[in-house]
């Protein structure tokens, strides 16, 4: 067996073979360098220095881990473990005593990295002849190499396996029956031994203090292969053999190839998905019993269909599942699929149904249309979940499931907002007070502690010193100037403008007083709590494009000014470290699906009246490569399209750098019919018969907000579809009214969806559309330049999407946009707060009014999110409960576990 890797065609040849296939893959990978590594007991270092110098020829690195003589069988296991989950390493080899291997500790490793071929799944795939994904014991293929250079065939001949055992015999054994042989394996003890051996043809046997075969034992002819031949001598001639000749060949060839399986899993990988059945009855019963129907998928399994790695999931039980960022990297060659915005005209209590049509549409792509798709939405706060809204995974045959994980906790994202949120604002009252209360040094020496005798700042407080323009880096270096610099922020407790969350609607927390008790020294001051998904830090996270950006957005936010004027920033009060680790799982988008089995991403979920109201830049980004080129995205904006659609265009467009392909915009019979003057509706009363019965006349005047909203669209180049979500009150006269006004009015098609009431079925008109119109060209632009001015893009924004005559500014907001101005924000884009209910201010203004003045109370600025905010007319950031909120409803069920009430 030696001659096989001492000749040409045998050592050299396969070295050669693998410089050759290594190469190959650096052309498209070169910063890979593949790495073996062996884990041995003690320091003998003859392997490593072989294995270094074959891996040497090839291009490989070596990795050596000595562990202890007398080392436990868990140091082992854990060691291989840290080496699993190193991308760098590509081979995993066991240089152990045979004690030392046993089923537990060979089974660790991971089979694709297993080049020695001793875990039960790798001898597993040698015994059902499928070698395709693992790898054969080393020893075994080289006999099988050796036998197959031999003159004669192998087929129908007898080989014996003389003194073989464990995963060696039965690799090998298994080896040679699936090249035609018959095999017999032996112990040296075995009874008619010499009888047969002298029937075989090939004879494979291992020394185990035995003197060897006698030469009478051999009829001419046979092939005898000793795996003991003394190669060294003073050595035990299996193990330098294994470990010597073979790691240092053969086992480096398994690295390559290994390395070449890992270059190709890394790689774009076509979708398997298979949908669920859907069976919808009629009449279509409560959203949680649909969801409840439907078992969902193990998402482990929807993330294999869709090509995600499983070292990319972090699965939060069985149906939804964090998905790492990493997946940008792996994918970043791969082109963007078709990106589809979900937009709807101005909303009313009857409510327009955006989300529904989102899930109806990806799940008519890809379960019926067989295209790959991805629904990307928001995640609902529980203050409108237990308030008056209910839930938000859609309703009907179109959802989210499970519909009560959807709605609730999901996977706590809105929670370490909130963390982090209320971590700033008990920072800033705590600055507040010591400042107050205590001298420079004594400020000084507990900001700077001294530990064990030695004073230094932490980094956060070394990048303070540098925008404070106090280049020194020794504490004990400061003058008392400089230190009274670095410790007083002097915050203006009248201008901090950071205030508390909480994911509850709560009224009376609007407006309150904080710091009452005696040990804060009667530094109280009034303040209010926001709802949760009204904070900064939410806008962040959907606007971010990364940990590095998150951190830095997050120092970037201002919580106050100084007394002289200045801004104070998260970083001012050393937060900002906190506030990342706080936020580094909620940057991680969630995977769920849909009821046909779909993909969703539900990410993020800031208010579009009171912040820019979509979901994640991530969840897009990593769902337009996961859906390949011929693949479609469809996110939803919130409210209607002059609030939620012109945001994205405007604020999360400019910073994503994608492009739209196409806008959907819904409407509803029902909804336009208000538009057009029908009466005001009230939750829980009957419906007026106006919304019931067929009134083509309301319908008609209704679609002027309809043909404003495609005319908003427009402005930015975009084409538009109408979905018409259909209720069974609608008439079909109104259904066509509609349809042709909208395309009468400059939509691309306009089509009617069943989505609700037959799942992706209902959607299929829609799907075909949207696939037409995406795939041809459009003319993307802003609506305005970010280097206008803070006036003139406000004006824009009242003008050309609201259809005011023009804006009006306090002399509040005017001292802001000086301010703003000074400060270097002007370049900010601009994000309007304002009520969803009309497209003027006046909530009360259904369709399209005209001939007013859009007022600006006041100007905000959210600096880490990226935008300046003007507040139009009185905008609540915390909601209050109604007299009979939703939470009447919703219980639990002691025995089965199961949530009742949520709609």
């Amino acid at each position: 067996l030696k001659s096989v890797f001492s000749t040409r065609t045998g050592k050299i040849g396969i070295v050669q073979r693998s410089r050759e296939e290594l190469k190959a893959i650096r052309e498209t990978n070169p910063g890979l360098k593949p790495t073996l590594a062996i884990i041995q007991a003690g320091e003998d270092d003859s392997l490593l220095e072989v294995n270094k110098k074959m891996a040497g020829k090839i291009g490989l690195n070596v990795m050596q881990i000595c562990l202890p003589h007398q080392c436990r069988e868990e140091e082992v296991i854990e060691e291989i473990l840290r080496l699993n989950e190193d991308s760098r390493v590509h081979g995993i080899f066991l240089h152990l005593p045979q004690s030392f291997l046993s089923k537990s500790v060979r089974n660790a490793i991971k089979p694709q990295k297993d080049v020695d071929g001793v875990s039960d799944l790798n001898v597993g795939r040698v015994v059902l002849g499928d070698q395709r994904h693992g790898f054969a014991s080393p020893v075994a293929g080289a006999v099988l190499e050796m036998l197959a250079r031999h003159d004669a065939p192998l087929v129908g001949k007898m080989a014996v396996l003389l003194g073989l055992e464990g995963p060696l015999k039965v690799t090998l054994q298994f080896l040679l029956q699936n090249n035609g042989m018959m095999v017999q394996t032996r112990q040296w003890s075995s009874k008619h031994l010499q009888k047969q051996i002298l029937d075989s043809d090939v004879v494979v046997f291992l020394e185990t203090g035995h003197k060897g075969l006698p030469p009478t034992w051999l009829r001419p002819g046979v092939a005898v292969i000793n795996l003991s031949s003394a190669l060294m001598e003073g050595k035990s001639h299996f193990e330098v053999f294994t470990k010597m000749f073979v790691a240092a060949v053969v086992i480096c060839q398994h690295v390559v190839r290994s390395s070449r399986r890992w270059i190709q899993e890394q790689q774009y990988q076509p979708w398997r998905l298979r949908p669920l059945k859907l069976q919808p009855l009629s009449p279509v019963p409560s959203d949680i019993e649909i969801s409840r129907a439907q078992t969902p998928k193990p998402i482990s399994q929807l993330a294999q269909e869709i090509g995600l790695l499983p070292e990319e999931l972090e699965a939060y039980g069985n149906t939804k599942a964090k998905v790492h960022l990493s997946l940008l990297n792996r994918l970043q060659h791969q082109p963007n699929g078709k990106y589809v915005l979900v937009a709807g005209i101005t909303p009313t209590p009857l409510g327009e149904g955006k989300s529904t049509v989102t899930i109806g549409l990806v799940q008519a792509l890809s379960a019926h249309l067989k295209l790959n798709s991805f629904a990307c939405l928001r995640q609902p706060s529980q203050g409108p979940t237990f308030g008056v809204k209910g839930g938000a995974a859609g309703g009907g045959y179109a959802q989210v499931i499970p519909m009560e994980e959807f709605n609730l906790h999901l996977t706590g994202d809105i929670h370490a907002i909130t963390a982090a949120n209320n971590l700033v604002a008990a920072a800033i009252d705590a600055r507040i007070l010591h400042e107050a209360t205590q001298s420079d040094r004594a400020l000084y020496s507990r900001l700077v502690p001294s530990v064990n005798g030695v004073r230094c700042f932490s980094p956060i407080q070394m990048a303070r010193l540098q925008r404070l323009g106090i280049n020194k880096s020794d504490p004990s270096d400061l003058t008392p100037e400089e230190i009274r610099a670095f410790v007083r922020l002097d915050l203006d407790p009248e201008k901090v403008t950071w205030q508390r969350v909480v994911d509850t609607n709560d009224r009376f927390l609007r407006k309150i007083t904080v710091g009452q008790a005696n040990t804060e020294k009667g530094h109280a001051r009034q303040t209010q709590f926001d709802i949760a998904v009204a904070s900064e830090i939410m806008a962040i996270l959907a606007l971010t494009d990364g940990l590095g950006d998150m951190r830095a957005r997050l120092g970037r936010m201002v919580v106050g000014s100084s007394r002289n004027g200045q801004p104070i920033t998260a970083d001012d009060l050393g937060v900002t470290g906190a506030l990342a680790v706080l936020m580094k799982d909620a940057i991680k988008p969630t995977l769920m699906q849909t009821l046909e089995g779909t993909p969703v991403f539900v990410h993020a979920g800031p208010f579009a009246n009171i912040a820019h109201g979509n979901s994640s830049v991530l969840a897009d980004k990593l769902a337009l490569k996961l859906v390949g080129e011929e693949g479609y995205v469809v996110t939803e904006a919130g409210f209607g399209a002059d609030i939620g659609m012109e945001k994205f265009f405007n604020i999360k467009c400019r910073t994503s750098g994608l492009t739209p392909d196409v806008v959907v915009l819904v409407a509803t019979v029902r909804a336009l019919k208000m538009h057009g003057g029908g009466p005001n509706v009230t939750a829980g009363v009957p419906l007026p018969k106006e919304y019931i019965n067929e009134n083509l006349q309301l319908v008609a005047d209704g679609c002027s907000n309809l043909k404003k909203q495609i005319q908003i669209t427009h402005l930015f180049g975009v084409p538009v579809i109408v979905a018409l979500n259909v209720f069974k009150t609608d008439t079909q006269a109104e259904i066509d009214m509609v349809c042709r006004i909208a395309e009468a009015s400059g939509a691309s098609a306009a089509v009617q969806c069943h989505h609700w009431s037959r799942g992706g079925r209902g959607s299929v008109e829609l799907a075909h559309a949207v696939k037409k119109v995406a795939s041809q060209k459009n003319h993307f632009q802003f609506l305005y330049n970010l280097q206008d001015s803070i006036v003139e893009k406000i004006r824009t924004i009242a003008q050309k999407v609201y259809g005011a005559d023009d804006i009006e500014l306090s002399p509040e907001a005017q001292a802001k946009i000086d301010y703003y101005n000074q400060q270097g924000f002007s370049a900010l884009p601009i994000c309007m707060a304002k009520t969803h209910l009309s497209l003027s201010h006046m909530p009360e203004k259904k369709g399209v009014p005209t001939g007013f003045i859009l007022p600006i109370r006041d100007i905000r600025a959210s600096i880490g999110a990226g935008f300046i905010y003007p507040l139009v007319g009185t905008m609540s950031t915390m909601p209050g409960l109604p007299t009979r909120p939703c939470f009447y409803d919703i219980d639990l069920d002691p025995v089965t576990e199961e949530i009742k009430g949520l709609f």
